[in-house]
């Protein structure tokens, strides 16, 4: 028998532990361990709401934590219930797939000033995260600015210009359902440093600007290069171009009363305003040879009363653990850690790549433990669960099993507000009633 413990319940945990359980067969004894009450990470609180077939996988999670040998462990706080060094001494092995949560700040003056929220807080405002509930974005003023070129900020915009009625058939939480219904927000500019061949936003989800109710994507015509520039693209770019010339050819519809403004070759340089946000002063650049921007000299402002800053994640540090300051993750070879310390996912590469890229990330580094502790090999004489379990009890620490995380579940199912899935419970108290703790 092997003991293995896995941080971090969203797909780069449950992806790892599905492998390790490949590897090991009933050989092995694998803990799960989430902070919150409730299992999925990224999948719960990252994907946006309407992308409910995206939220499908959830589906495979609950098939690796229903196996034998795995258990799914919520509400155990790393560093205040258990440290690393103890859960190394419990464990043969330790995986720390706590992702990437915490916001990257835009470095910019202004960028404290209340309106000014990071994506990860924003998009998990509307999604439910007990972080998140009490965020209250100004949602009352004209105009927003999104800052990024990648796929969150297009949710964030795309989330701002729907209407009530497109939210039918998603898990968005109702207090972000109701504000959003009473949004005065009817400008979105999407702030980008580079051009439309720099972008990492994916073609599903640009073409879905394009049946909004009552917004327009609007993206100028001179900020595009020459058509015949797009042959050189990767297939997906050039079919993510191929939307914002479509975007840029049809022109605003003077029917829908929200635009959504693609600003390419604009850097921000500060936020400004009396006592909050205002606006954005942003400077026009343009692509140097090696493809980064420079700054032109030339400034402007774009009225915002919301700045939503979706320039990256970082992973936040653990005692006891190395950690990159500069790359805001930990240093790792090959997922390698430190000695029996492994990290996947976010943890390990930083924000990049899909939630699928997360499962061969998981089986590299089954792989490196299964060389390690040969899964033929002598069993372990580490004390696992059984010593977990002893500690947990100690510190009055009361962990929610996945059985529970399913009362959870069914009493979110049993509030859905008509035509949506769930009405999601958003207060860690309210979570651990609804679990019976």
């Amino acid at each position: 028998m092997r003991h293995f413990a896995v941080i971090g319940s969203g797909p780069a945990g449950f992806y790892t532990a599905e492998a390790l359980t490949k590897a090991y067969g009933e050989r092995a004894r694998i803990d799960i361990l989430d902070r919150l009450p409730v299992p999925y990470g990224l999948i719960r609180f990252g994907v946006a709401p309407d992308h409910q077939s995206i939220k499908a996988v959830s589906k495979r999670y609950e098939k690796v934590a229903t196996t034998p040998g795995v258990r799914f462990l919520g509400n155990v706080h790393l560093g205040a219930d258990v440290s690393i060094e103890e859960l190394l001494h419990y464990y043969d092995a330790v995986v720390l797939a706590t992702g990437a949560p915490h916001d990257r700040r835009l470095g910019i003056p202004g960028d404290d000033l209340p309106g000014v929220v990071g994506s990860a807080a924003f998009v998990g405002w509307y999604n439910g995260h007990p972080d998140f509930a009490d965020l209250d974005p100004p949602l009352h003023g004209p105009a927003a600015a999104v800052i990024g070129n990648g796929n969150v900020a297009l949710d964030v915009a795309r989330i701002l210009a729907k209407t009530p009625d497109e939210f039918v058939g998603s898990d968005i939480v109702g207090h972000a359902f109701e504000a959003l219904a009473g949004s005065g927000i009817r400008s979105i500019s999407l702030l980008g440093r580079r051009g439309p061949h720099q972008i990492a936003m994916t073609p599903k989800e640009l073409g879905e600007l394009g049946y909004l109710r009552a917004a327009t994507p609007l993206v100028d015509l001179a900020d595009l290069p020459p058509a015949e520039a797009d042959a050189a693209l990767e297939p997906g770019l050039r079919k993510s171009v191929a939307h914002l010339r479509d975007f840029a050819r049809a022109g605003p519809d003077e029917t829908k009363p929200k635009r959504i403004l693609f600003d390419f070759f604009a850097k921000p340089l500060a936020i400004e305003g009396d006592g909050k946000a205002e606006r954005v002063i942003v400077e026009r650049t343009r692509l140097a040879e090696d493809g980064s921007a420079q700054g032109t000299g030339e400034t402007y402002a774009v009225d915002a009363s919301l700045v939503v800053s979706c320039i990256g994640y970082q992973t936040p540090a653990i005692p006891g653990v190395p950690y990159d300051e500069k790359l805001g993750r930990f240093p790792n070879s090959g997922g390698r850690i430190a000695e029996r310390l492994y990290g996947v996912g976010w943890a390990r590469r930083g924000p990049t790549g899909t939630i699928g890229t997360n499962r061969p990330d998981g089986f590299e580094v089954a792989e490196a433990i299964a060389a390690l502790f040969p899964p033929e090999g002598e069993s372990s004489d580490r004390p696992g669960s059984a010593g977990l379990d002893r500690l947990l009890a100690v510190r009055g620490c009361d962990p929610v099993p996945f059985e529970d995380w399913r009362k959870i579940e069914a009493a979110e199912v049993a509030a859905a507000r008509a035509g949506n899935p769930r009405e999601k419970l958003v207060r860690v108290e309210d979570l651990l009633r609804a679990s019976g703790h």
